[in-house]
C-alpha cells in the first residue's frame, strides 16, 4: 500500500535531490502493461517535446516526464477522471514507469496545479500545433473547423447558455473551436466562455496562427503572380457563411469553403455528371456533380458546386478555392463527418466534456456580452407576440352559424371583446419593441451589474489536459494505421488497440544489453495475435528508448 523506494523518497524529500531515475526489475502479469505499446507512438507525437521549455516542477520523487507519461496512459487506458487512480493498484501501475508507485489523487493534483500556475500550458498546445503541421504538410493544406459546445452542470458560476444540437437543449455552456485535418486528426483549439460567434473567432484568433503555423505558404509574389493560388483552405459549416468574410479571407490569400445558405432554385439534373472521389481515409465514393460560377452576396465570384441525391435533392457548397479540380474541392466538403466523428470519439472514450478543474478565473472586464436587459426585452416581445398571434388565430376561428337574434349578439359581443384584446396587445408589443430598440444590445463585462456578472472555468488546466488527450488520439491513430494493413476489419483496428493497452503483460529488463522486453499475453484468437505480431515488428524497428533511462524497449508476445 505503501512507498517502497525509501531511500530515493527520502533523498528527494529532504536533500531536495533530483527526481528518482526509472529502475525497472523484473515483473510478470503487469495489469495494462499492454499500454507500454503506445509509448513510441506518444513520444513521435511529441509527448515530451517542449514540455521542459514550457513546464517546471519542484525538484520531488516524481519527474516531469512521469508526470507526463501517467496522464497520456490514464487517457489511452479510458482512465477518464483523477479520481479513477483510487480504484488502481499504485505499486501495479508503478511498474510501467520503473517507480515503485504512482502518486496519489491528491498528489497529482497538485502537480497538475504546479504545472499550470508556473507553466504556460497553451504555449506547448501552440508548440506541437506547429510541430504536427510541420510533420503533416499535406493536412495542414484542408482544415476543418467547428465548434463543439461543452457543457457546464455545475454550480460555481452561471454561463451563459448555449444551444446543444446533439441533445436539442439550451444549457449553460462553454464553446470550443477545434481545427482539425481532414482525416479528423486534431491540431489545435480555441476555447471562449463567450460564444462571439464562429467568424469573429476565425479572424481573431485561428487565422493569424494558421499563417504563422501552417507549412509551405506562397510568398505575396507568388500570390501576385496567380490570383488562383491560396495558402490553404478552411472549410466550416453555414455558421461561417459571409460573403464580406470570404471577400477578405481571400485578399490575404486564404480559401474558404462552407455551404450556401441561400442556393435558390434547382439546377436542372441534366448539368450533373456522375464522378469518383476519393476521401481523406482512402475510400472512394460515387456522387453526381455539376459546378457553375456565382456572384455571392454582390461580394465576391465563388465556384458554386451541388451535389444531386438519388431523390432529386441538390447540395449546394460555395468555395473560393480556385485552383484544384472541383471533385477535390467537393471530396473536401462532404467528408466534414471526420470531425464529427472525432467529437463523438472524444467524448465517448476520451471524455473532452469533463472538467479538468474546478477552479474559476475572472473574465477580462473588456469582453462584450448580451445584455440581460436586452435578453429580458426580446423575451417579453417574442412572448407578448405570441400571444398576440393566438387572439388573431381565435378571432378569425369565430363565425356566426345562426340566424338567431342572440346568436348574432353573441358573435358580435365576442368578436368586440376580441377586438380590444388584440388592440391593447397591438399597443403594448409596439412599446415593448421600442423599449427593446432603446436598450443596448451588447455590453462588456465591466457595465454588468454584480449580480449579473460571471466567472468561466479554469483554462490552463483545460489547456493542458486537452493537449495530452489530442496527443493520446494522435498516437492511437497512429497506431491504427499501423494495424489496418493487417486486420480484415478496418472499422475495428481501434478496438483492438484498445483491448492492447488493458492487457497483462511481462516486464523483463536486460541490464547488461540496456534493453528492456515488454512481453505481451496472448489474445484470444490467432488473428489477433498474427496483427500484434506485426506491430511488434513495427515498434521494434523505431529503437525507443524509455525515457529517463538508456533502455531500449523491445515489444513481443509470450510464446
Amino acid at each position: 500500500m505503501g512507498a517502497t523506494d525509501i531511500p530515493g523518497r527520502l533523498a528527494t524529500s529532504i536533500f531536495s535531490s533530483e527526481p528518482t531515475s526509472p529502475l525497472f526489475s523484473t515483473c510478470y502479469d503487469v495489469p495494462k502493461g499492454g499500454v507500454l505499446f503506445a509509448l513510441p507512438a506518444l513520444l513521435a507525437t511529441g509527448l515530451l517535446d517542449h514540455h521542459e521549455k514550457n513546464f517546471k516542477l519542484q525538484n520531488g520523487f516524481y519527474s516531469l516526464d512521469s508526470i507526463f507519461l501517467l496522464l497520456a496512459f490514464m487517457a489511452l487506458c479510458r482512465l477518464k477522471y483523477l479520481e479513477n487512480l483510487r480504484y488502481q493498484s499504485p505499486g501495479e501501475w508503478g511498474k510501467l514507469f520503473g517507480l515503485d508507485r504512482i502518486p496519489e489523487v491528491k498528489t497529482m493534483r497538485n502537480k497538475l496545479k504546479e504545472l499550470c500556475e508556473n507553466g504556460e500550458p497553451h504555449q506547448w498546445s501552440a508548440d506541437l500545433s506547429a510541430q504536427w503541421m510541420t510533420m503533416d504538410p499535406d493536412m495542414a493544406g484542408v482544415l476543418y473547423i467547428d465548434g463543439h459546445v461543452r457543457v457546464y452542470h455545475g454550480k460555481q458560476t452561471e454561463l451563459p447558455r448555449h444551444y446543444v444540437s446533439r441533445q436539442k437543449l439550451c444549457h449553460r455552456a462553454t464553446t470550443d473551436f477545434w481545427v482539425n485535418a481532414m482525416d479528423g486528426q486534431p491540431f489545435f483549439l480555441v476555447n471562449k466562455a463567450i460564444d462571439p460567434g464562429l467568424i469573429k473567432v476565425l479572424e481573431n484568433e485561428i487565422v493569424p496562427r494558421l499563417l504563422s503555423n501552417v507549412p509551405n505558404q506562397p510568398d505575396i509574389l507568388e500570390l501576385e503572380k496567380d490570383p488562383y493560388t491560396s495558402r490553404f483552405t478552411m472549410v466550416f459549416d453555414r455558421e461561417g457563411y459571409s460573403p464580406d468574410f470570404m471577400k477578405r479571407m481571400y485578399v490575404l490569400g486564404i480559401a474558404c469553403q462552407t455551404y450556401h445558405k441561400y442556393p435558390g432554385d434547382n439546377w436542372p439534373k441534366e448539368e450533373f455528371h456522375e464522378t469518383v472521389l476519393q476521401l481523406a481515409n482512402g475510400n472512394k465514393v460515387k456522387m453526381k456533380l455539376a459546378e457553375r460560377g456565382s456572384f455571392l452576396g454582390g461580394k465576391i465570384w465563388v465556384r458554386e458546386i451541388r451535389k444531386i441525391s438519388d431523390g432529386g435533392k441538390q447540395v449546394s457548397i460555395v468555395s473560393t478555392d480556385y485552383g484544384r479540380e472541383y471533385g477535390l474541392v467537393a471530396a473536401a466538403m462532404f467528408a466534414r463527418w471526420s470531425q464529427e466523428n472525432f467529437f463523438r470519439y472524444m467524448r465517448q472514450h476520451f471524455n473532452i466534456d469533463a472538467l479538468s478543474s474546478y477552479s474559476l478565473e475572472e473574465i477580462d472586464e473588456t469582453e462584450s456580452i448580451v445584455n440581460p436587459l436586452y435578453r429580458d426585452a426580446d423575451s417579453e416581445v417574442r412572448k407578448q407576440v405570441a400571444k398576440l398571434s393566438r387572439k388573431k388565430i381565435e378571432l378569425s376561428n369565430i363565425t356566426l352559424k345562426e340566424t338567431e337574434l342572440k346568436e348574432v349578439e353573441k358573435y358580435e359581443q365576442d368578436k368586440a371583446q376580441l377586438l380590444e384584446e388584440i388592440t391593447e396587445l397591438s399597443d403594448e408589443v409596439e412599446d415593448l419593441k421600442e423599449c427593446r430598440k432603446n436598450t443596448p444590445k451588447h455590453v462588456t463585462m465591466g457595465d454588468l451589474s454584480e449580480e449579473d456578472r460571471f466567472k468561466q472555468l479554469a483554462t490552463r488546466s483545460k489547456d493542458l489536459i486537452d493537449t495530452i488527450k489530442m496527443i493520446a488520439y494522435r498516437a492511437e491513430t497512429m497506431m491504427a494505421n499501423m494495424v489496418k494493413e493487417t486486420i480484415s476489419h478496418k472499422d475495428q483496428s481501434r478496438t483492438l488497440l484498445q483491448s492492447i493497452y488493458t492487457m497483462e503483460a511481462n516486464l523483463l529488463p536486460d541490464e547488461k544489453n540496456k534493453v528492456l522486453r515488454v512481453q505481451l499475453h496472448n489474445p484470444a484468437n490467432k488473428t489477433s495475435a498474427r496483427v500484434i505480431m506485426r506491430l511488434c515488428r513495427e515498434l521494434n524497428e523505431t529503437k525507443t528508448i524509455f525515457p529517463g533511462t538508456d533502455m531500449r524497449l523491445v515489444y513481443d508476445l509470450v510464446s
